[in-house]
């Protein structure tokens, strides 16, 4: 990764590693504060999961105006700020015995916007810091924070939880974003493209030019549906693992740690696998074999179970990192924060659907049945990519032809 491109992305690379390491011992921590501090109910469990999500739908347009509007590095530095406050109340709070789950909804859901804001600003600020050539290489790098963290920061966060408690393990990620804020504050952030008047920053703009343009409109309806498809199978994997195979606990860990070891290899072969089959082609191949997870899942197998879970890891890799460099070379540079919010917003919209349907297919349909309705869903997602002009597409498009989508 030509370690790690130049030094003003190395600094926003170093501030969001800390901040996705820290955010993924609270991922395990806050439900743990609620289940073991709290004694919190089935309702109450369900309340708060819902209430994280949902900043991502509601306010997921916005974000992206907000972030095209103001200074990116300054999105970063108070967005992280708020969340170390935010996430320090609650230790504080446990420590003075006042701790309540209505808390916990109010630190959920802003720091769900924060995080928002924040992810949205950190994307489109990687065209800025770094040439037009290198962004498949910075995108890895970007893409090996969260695998590396979503990998190894459960494991943290047990261990954490262990030691310290539930309340005081999310102090460790409150302290991440200290380091994050000042990885963002000696960023020197470029200047921009002269902002557009208001009326040209509508919420429509992203959605208007993902669906314009030849190469971003296929690569949004290929991720939408493959996200749909994939959220199906997600939430059954460990129900079919312990239910139907009868596998232990162990064992379920271990496909889990055959995923996250996959996805972090992908990162690192992207750039390479890349260049040698071309940027559209590794997005295909990468869906192609996350897509056969489902099926191999089906088999019962162990073998090709795990076989299946490394296969997705890799694939995971293999389709993001593409996906994301075409996003920010092919979107009109004064729209890049409403077309990332835009797509966030549509692809986690299909994974919520998604895991909405799951349980209603699972129950009427049995869970074999549903795993391979969800691996014929991400195969159908790729097809769509495939019957397109992205199967051709070997280099990123001259900046000029990129600058013609629909804005």
């Amino acid at each position: 990764m030509a370690w790690v491109v130049n030094g003003e992305f190395r600094k926003l690379w170093i501030g969001q590693l800390v901040s996705a390491s820290g955010s993924a011992v609270t991922t395990v921590a806050l439900p743990l504060v609620a289940v073991v501090t709290l004694q919190a109910s089935a309702v109450q469990m369900g309340a708060l999961s819902a209430v994280s999500i949902a900043p991502h739908l509601l306010f997921g347009l916005l974000a992206g105006v907000w972030v095209d509007r103001w200074s990116r590095r300054r999105v970063l530095i108070w967005t992280d700020v708020g969340r170390l406050l935010l996430l320090g109340s609650v230790p504080v709070a446990a420590a003075l015995d006042s701790l309540r789950i209505e808390q916990l909804y109010i630190v959920a859901v802003l720091t769900g916007v924060l995080t928002l804001l924040s992810d949205t600003a950190s994307q489109t600020m990687i065209p800025l810091l770094v040439p037009r050539e290198d962004l498949i290489r910075a995108n890895s790098a970007a893409l090996l924070n969260l695998n590396l963290a979503s990998t190894v920061g459960p494991s943290v966060a047990g261990l954490l939880v262990q030691v310290l408690t539930a309340p005081f393990a999310i102090a460790i990620d409150a302290a991440s974003y200290v380091v994050s804020t000042i990885a963002a504050y000696l960023i020197r952030e470029p200047d921009r493209p002269p902002v557009r008047p208001r009326s040209e920053v509508r919420l429509s703009a992203g959605l208007r030019v993902l669906f314009g343009h030849r190469m971003l409109r296929p690569l949004v309806l290929s991720a939408g549906i493959a996200a749909l498809a994939g959220s199906l199978q997600g939430p059954l994997i460990v129900l079919f693992l312990i239910r139907e195979l009868h596998r232990s606990p162990a064992f379920v860990g271990l496909t889990l740690t055959a995923f996250g070891a996959a996805a972090v290899v992908g990162t690192l072969v992207a750039g390479p696998w890349c260049r040698r089959v071309g940027i559209g082609r590794s997005y295909l191949s990468g869906c192609v074999l996350a897509s056969l997870n489902g099926a191999l899942l089906f088999t019962g197998r162990t073998p090709l179970i795990l076989l299946g879970q490394v296969l997705a890891g890799l694939g995971m890799s293999l389709f993001g990192v593409p996906q994301r460099t075409l996003r920010q070379a092919l979107a009109p540079a004064h729209l890049l924060g409403q077309v990332t919010a835009s797509w966030r917003t549509l692809v986690i919209g299909g994974q919520a659907a998604g895991a909405a349907a799951s349980g209603v297919l699972a129950t009427a349909l049995h869970i074999r049945p549903t795993l391979l309705i969800a691996t014929a869903g991400m195969l159908a997602g790729t097809l769509v990519a495939f019957f397109s002009p992205l199967r051709g597409l070997r280099e990123l498009p001259e900046e000029e032809t990129a600058g013609r989508s629909m804005a």
